[in-house]
């Protein structure tokens, strides 16, 4: 089996940034992270965390809760920015940049909790979406049927598989069905990257089924990074994995590297599954 890296030593910033400097990008890099920390006053929440995510590459961060994971990803969108380190989105440094700023180049993220209008309809959630990140959203034209902001609203609503519902109200959907729309309206925009956290939290095991086949058929160009704390879906749906554990990585490896290794399985599963 291929070595997996230990718990990476603490290395002074200084030596980080010189390390980031002289390390020549890959041009295969959809995202990479060069000790990134975020720090909440004396508390270290994510503590210089490196890694590399290649472009189309589908990639999973586990950890258990207080791990660091969801604050990585506040992190990356800009949400609560870096207070050490560096992040690169397809060779551009991005680490000071407004979250809206990231979003424009092609950067979407999913959350924990739903942010929906749930007193519009799907479609509708949908072209908001698709309008929001495209040229002209501040226009007070109606886009008429044919317009590429319509046609893509379709082209989504037929990807999530939520076209049969698309007249429906999203707060009468199912949680599955609205977290299947949370995705689709990521999708707006053609981007490059997208952040998933936790997209199988609270779903019955059918739509643990439906969400697999959902990230499985994502385009093969498209790279995404999973947060989730069921290993069984994210373990089939990613070709990479990192391990968190206290805001530090505790391990890089492929999903069958990571579902055999012994202190993974100690700390986070009790024992094999």
């Amino acid at each position: 089996m291929a070595s997996i890296s230990n718990l990476q030593p603490r290395h002074a910033p200084a030596r980080i940034a010189q390390a980031a400097a002289n390390k020549p990008l890959m041009s295969g890099d959809a995202l990479v992270l060069e000790g990134v920390t975020r720090a909440f006053g004396a508390l270290r929440a994510v503590d210089e965390v490196s890694l590399n995510v290649a472009a189309g590459q589908k990639y999973a961060v586990l950890g258990s809760n207080g791990a660091g994971k969801t604050t990585l990803f506040n992190a990356i969108t800009g949400d609560f920015p870096p207070t050490a380190g560096r992040i690169l989105f397809f060779g551009e440094d991005i680490t000071t940049l407004q979250p809206y700023e990231r979003i424009r180049k092609g950067l979407r993220r999913t959350y924990q909790s739903s942010l929906l209008f749930k007193e519009l309809s799907v479609r509708d959630n949908l072209f908001l979406a698709v309008r929001g990140v495209g040229n002209g959203r501040f226009s007070f034209w109606r886009a008429g049927a044919t317009h590429a902001s319509q046609v893509a609203t379709d082209d989504i609503l037929q990807r999530v598989r939520l076209d049969h519902l698309k007249h429906e109200l999203v707060g009468n959907l199912a949680h599955g069905q609205q977290r299947q729309l949370e995705i689709g309206m990521a999708l707006a925009g053609a981007p490059r990257l997208i952040l998933f956290d936790e997209p199988a939290a609270g779903l019955s095991p059918v739509e643990r089924r439906e969400l697999v086949a959902l990230l499985r058929g994502l385009p093969a160009h498209m790279s995404f990074v999973l947060i989730e704390h069921d290993l069984d879906i994210a373990l089939r749906v990613v070709e990479r994995v990192t391990v968190m554990h206290n805001g530090r990585v505790l391990r890089h490896g492929t999903p069958d590297e990571i579902e055999n290794d012994a202190q993974v399985q100690a700390i986070y599963m009790g024992s094999k599954h």
